[in-house]
């Protein structure tokens, strides 16, 4: 069960970088300031997961502010996917997230 839901937030972070792309890419500019976005926005939530909510953080943080700072990049990832005009699939996106840290740390996963 554990594995299943390890990959799951694996899953669950690609799809959260893949919303920011969404949104940067399907931006109302020029197509600089899209491929700027929709490279930007996935490589800014990625910087910032990997310092701070990665197993392997390079700045170990308490587990209730890793968890904050996930919560935040999942709710940004959402926010993102809905201003893209996708306001379910962005809703879905953190609400499978809390569901499925809800359910690891049952099993006893505090990542």
């Amino acid at each position: 069960m554990k594995a299943v839901l390890l990959t799951l937030a694996f899953l669950l972070e690609l799809a959260m970088l893949a919303a920011a792309g969404w949104w940067g890419f399907t931006l109302d500019a020029g197509w600089p300031v899209r491929i700027v976005a929709g490279l930007g926005a996935p490589l800014l939530i990625a910087v910032v997961w990997g310092a701070f909510c990665s197993p392997k953080a390079a700045v170990p943080l308490p587990a209730p502010a890793k968890l904050a700072a996930q919560a935040g990049c999942f709710v940004t990832g959402g926010a993102l996917l809905a201003l893209a005009g996708r306001p379910v699939p962005g809703i879905l996106l953190v609400a499978l997230w809390a569901a499925n840290t809800a359910l690891l740390r049952l099993v006893g996963d505090p990542a």
